[in-house]
C-alpha cells in the first residue's frame, strides 16, 4: 500500500503564501504521477496541479501563475507552493498519487485545510 500524509495548511491573509507538503511512504514503486486536488464547500473536488514522473506539470487555470508543484524523489515528498492566495483558494487540499498500473488517482492523503482571509 501507499500512504500519503499532507502538512502545511493553515490560515493566511489574502496575498500571502503557504507551502503544502505530501510525504509518501509504503509501496512507492506503485506510484506514477502525483497531484493536488482541492475541495471547497458546495463545490466539486478539482485537480489543480499535477506532476508526472518525467517532471511535466499541469495547472488548472484558476491557479496557473500562482501555484507551483514540485517533487523531491529522494525524500518521496510532493510540494505545492501557493503564492498570491485569494479567499477563493479556501478549501481542503488533498495529495493524490496515480497507480502505476491503473494510471488513476488510487491513493489519497487525509487532506489539509487552507483558509484564506480577506
Amino acid at each position: 500500500q501507499v500512504q500519503l500524509v499532507e502538512s502545511g495548511g493553515g490560515l493566511v491573509q489574502a496575498g500571502g503564501s503557504l507551502r503544502l507538503s505530501c510525504a509518501a511512504s509504503g509501496s512507492i514503486f506503485r506510484i506514477n504521477g502525483m497531484g493536488w486536488y482541492r475541495h471547497a464547500p458546495g463545490k466539486e473536488r478539482d485537480l489543480i496541479a499535477a506532476i508526472s514522473t518525467t517532471g511535466s506539470t499541469y495547472y488548472a487555470d484558476s491557479v496557473k501563475g500562482r501555484f507551483t508543484i514540485s517533487r523531491d524523489n529522494a525524500k518521496n515528498t510532493l510540494y505545492l507552493q501557493m503564492n498570491s492566495l485569494k479567499p477563493g483558494d479556501t478549501a481542503m487540499y488533498y495529495c493524490a498519487a496515480k497507480g502505476r498500473v491503473t494510471l488513476r488517482y488510487d491513493y489519497w492523503g487525509q487532506g489539509t485545510q487552507v483558509t484564506v482571509s480577506s
